[in-house]
């Protein structure tokens, strides 16, 4: 089954998020299977973390993924490489 493309998306205040998107009309995204990317490391910038990955997945704090998120105010929403994909996806599930 066919998710979509991985990509990173950044809002205007409701952080980042790595996720399969579903549909994009304007600055409304949603993404399944969605990830917030609480806080990265191994990574200096998104764009590197979309393209490389991350070099440091325990330092980084990504929650467990949502089944469906809906995205107001997106800023930018970068394509992940498929590296970076697997790379963001195999971060531990951070919780308390």
């Amino acid at each position: 089954m066919k998710k979509g493309r991985y990509c990173i998306v950044r809002t205007y205040s409701a952080g980042c998020f790595a996720g399969y998107l579903k549909s994009e009309k304007g600055q409304e995204v949603v993404l399944t299977d969605a990830r917030r990317l609480w806080q990265w490391s191994g990574a200096a910038t998104l764009s590197q973390l979309a393209t490389s990955g991350t070099s440091n997945p325990g330092g980084c704090k990504f929650p467990a993924a949502t089944l469906e998120h809906k995205l107001y105010q997106a800023i930018e929403t970068i394509t992940v490489t498929e590296a970076a994909r697997q790379s963001i996806e195999a971060v531990p599930e951070w919780k308390v």
